[in-house]
C-alpha cells in the first residue's frame, strides 16, 4: 500500500488505482468529487485539487453542492486559484470570490484578465440575494436583423465560452432587448428566415435588484429555463438559469426550516458552523423561549390557590399545553408556506382568521371528546380516581380543550401576518415561538374554564 496520504484519498475516492490495486474504476463524477473534498480540511482539499487536470478541478469547484470551495481556493496560491478562476463560469466564480476574505479577493482579481475581472466586478456589485448577483453574464445574444444561419453559425463561434445556451437574445441597434428565441425554434427554423420574425415581442424579464425568491417564482411560473435580466433602459445584462434557480429554492427552504426550527439561519452546512457561530445561532432563540416561559410560572402562580384546592388540575396540564401548542404550530406551518407560496396575501388575514376559528373548534371538540373518554374509561376501570366530581373534571378538561386549540389555531394563523406586516420574515414565527405563547394564554384560559365549571364543588 502507498504511504502517500494524497494518492491514497485520490485512490478512495476513484482518482486512480491504489498500488498493486486492481485496475481503475471509471472516474468519478464532480459532484462526487466535490462531496468527497467537502470533508476535508482546506489544505488537504487543496493539495488533492491539484492532483486534477484543471478542467476537472473547475468542474469540481463550479459544485453548488462543494460548500467549502471557497476555503479551497484560500489555501491554493492567487495564481492557482486566479487560473481556475478565469476557468470557471462566472456566476459561480463570482459566489466564490464574495465568500473570500476581501484581500484575497482582491489579489485574485489583480491576477485574472482585464475582461473577466471587470465582468467579475459587476457581479460582485449587486446583492448576492438579488437577480444581479444570481446572474451569469454568459448568454449568446445577436442582433435581431440576422437570419437563423447566421445565428447557427454565431452559437458554434461562441459555444465554448459560454455556460450554457438556452436561448437567443434579439438586441436592437440601441443593444436593447426585443425577443428571446428558443434554441428549439431556432435550429427548426428555415435557414434564411429573419430571427427576428420568430421571436415573441415581449419577453419576460426581471431586474437586477429583483430577490431571487420572486426571480425563482417567475421561472416556474412561466415554465423557463433562464430569465434574462435587464436595466431600466432594458439593456441586457445577464441571464439567471434554471439550475441556478434550484440552489435558491433549497437555500431559502434550509433557512426557512432553521428558523422555523427556533434558530437562526446558520447559513453554511452544519459541520462547517464553528463552535461560537453554533452558539451564537440558537443561544438568542432559547434565552428568549426561556424569558417566554418565565410568563407561564406567573400564570401558574396567579392560580395557587385553585391549584392547591383541586389539585387534580395540574394532571392535565401538560396534555392542555401541548395540544394547544400542537394546533398552533400546524396553523403556522399551513400560513408560512402559503405565504411563501403567494396563496395567500397579508390582505386576506380575515379570511384566514375565519377558517381557522370553526376549524379550531372542531378539532379541540374532538380532543375534548378523547380527553373526556379518557377520564370516564380510567374511572370506570379503576386506573385512577378523580373523585366524586369526576364528571366536572372531564367537562372541565373537554371545554378546556376547545378554547385553547381554538386559540392556538387562531394565534398560530396570525402570527406570520403580524410578523410580515412588521416587515420581518413569517418563518420567524418559529414553533418553539407559538407554542409558548400558546402555553401561557392556554393556562388562562383552562383555569378560567375551571373557575366557571367547577365553582362551588372543588374550587
Amino acid at each position: 500500500m502507498t504511504n502517500d496520504p494524497i494518492a491514497g484519498a485520490r485512490a478512495g475516492i476513484g482518482f486512480l488505482p491504489a498500488a498493486n490495486g486492481p485496475a481503475p474504476s471509471p472516474a468519478p463524477y464532480p459532484a462526487d468529487i466535490a462531496e468527497h473534498l467537502s470533508r476535508e480540511t482546506p489544505q488537504a482539499a487543496a493539495a488533492m485539487l491539484r492532483t486534477l487536470d484543471p478542467a476537472d478541478a473547475v468542474r469540481v469547484l463550479e459544485q453548488p453542492e462543494y460548500h467549502g470551495a471557497a476555503r479551497t481556493l484560500a489555501a491554493l496560491s492567487f495564481a492557482e486559484s486566479a487560473t481556475l478562476i478565469a476557468a470557471m463560469a462566472e456566476d459561480r466564480a463570482a459566489d466564490l470570490l464574495a465568500d473570500l476574505a476581501a484581500g484575497e479577493a482582491e489579489a485574485v482579481l489583480a491576477l485574472l484578465p482585464p475582461p473577466v475581472r471587470q465582468s467579475l466586478r459587476r457581479l460582485l456589485a449587486w446583492p448576492t440575494d438579488s437577480a444581479g448577483g444570481l446572474m451569469t453574464t454568459e448568454f449568446v445574444a445577436v442582433a435581431e436583423g440576422i437570419t437563423v444561419a447566421q445565428a447557427l453559425d454565431h452559437i458554434r463561434t461562441v459555444e465554448r465560452s459560454r455556460e450554457t445556451i438556452y436561448a437567443l437574445y434579439l438586441l436592437d441597434p440601441a443593444g436593447r432587448l426585443t425577443g428571446a428565441l428558443s434554441l428549439r425554434r431556432l435550429i427548426s427554423a428555415e435557414p434564411d428566415a429573419v430571427v427576428r420574425s420568430l421571436a415573441p415581442s415581449d419577453p419576460v424579464t426581471t431586474a437586477p435588484d429583483a430577490d431571487r425568491e420572486d426571480v425563482a417564482r417567475q421561472i416556474a411560473r412561466h415554465d423557463l429555463l433562464a430569465v434574462p435580466v435587464v436595466d431600466a433602459h432594458r439593456r441586457l445584462l445577464g441571464i439567471v438559469t434554471v439550475d441556478d434557480v434550484l440552489d435558491v429554492i433549497v437555500a431559502e427552504a434550509t433557512e426557512d426550516s432553521e428558523r422555523f426550527g427556533g434558530v437562526a439561519a446558520l447559513g453554511r452546512p452544519y459541520l462547517d458552523t464553528g463552535f461560537g457561530a453554533m452558539i451564537r445561532k440558537r443561544a438568542g432563540w432559547l434565552c428568549a423561549l426561556f424569558l417566554s416561559e418565565m410568563l407561564t410560572a406567573s400564570a401558574m402562580q396567579h392560580f395557587e390557590s385553585e391549584l392547591e384546592r383541586a389539585i387534580v388540575l395540574t394532571l392535565f396540564i401538560p396534555l392542555i399545553m401541548s395540544s394547544g401548542g400542537n394546533s398552533g404550530s400546524q396553523a403556522t406551518s399551513l400560513i408560512i408556506r402559503a405565504l411563501a407560496l403567494h396563496q395567500v396575501r397579508l390582505r386576506d388575514w380575515w379570511r384566514v382568521a375565519f377558517r381557522e376559528i370553526p376549524t379550531g373548534l372542531v378539532l379541540g371538540a374532538i380532543l375534548g371528546l378523547l380527553g373526556m373518554a379518557r377520564i370516564a374509561a380510567w374511572q370506570a376501570f379503576g386506573f385512577y380516581d378523580y373523585g366524586p366530581h369526576w364528571p366536572l373534571i372531564a367537562a372541565t378538561v373537554g371545554a378546556g380543550l376547545i378554547g385553547i386549540v381554538t386559540f392556538g389555531s387562531l394565534a398560530g394563523s396570525m402570527l406570520p401576518f403580524a410578523l410580515q406586516r412588521l416587515g420581518f420574515d413569517p418563518a420567524s414565527a418559529s414553533a418553539p415561538f407559538v407554542a409558548t405563547l400558546v402555553d401561557v394564554t392556554g393556562l388562562v384560559i383552562y383555569f378560567s374554564i375551571a373557575l366557571v365549571i367547577l365553582h362551588g364543588t372543588l374550587l
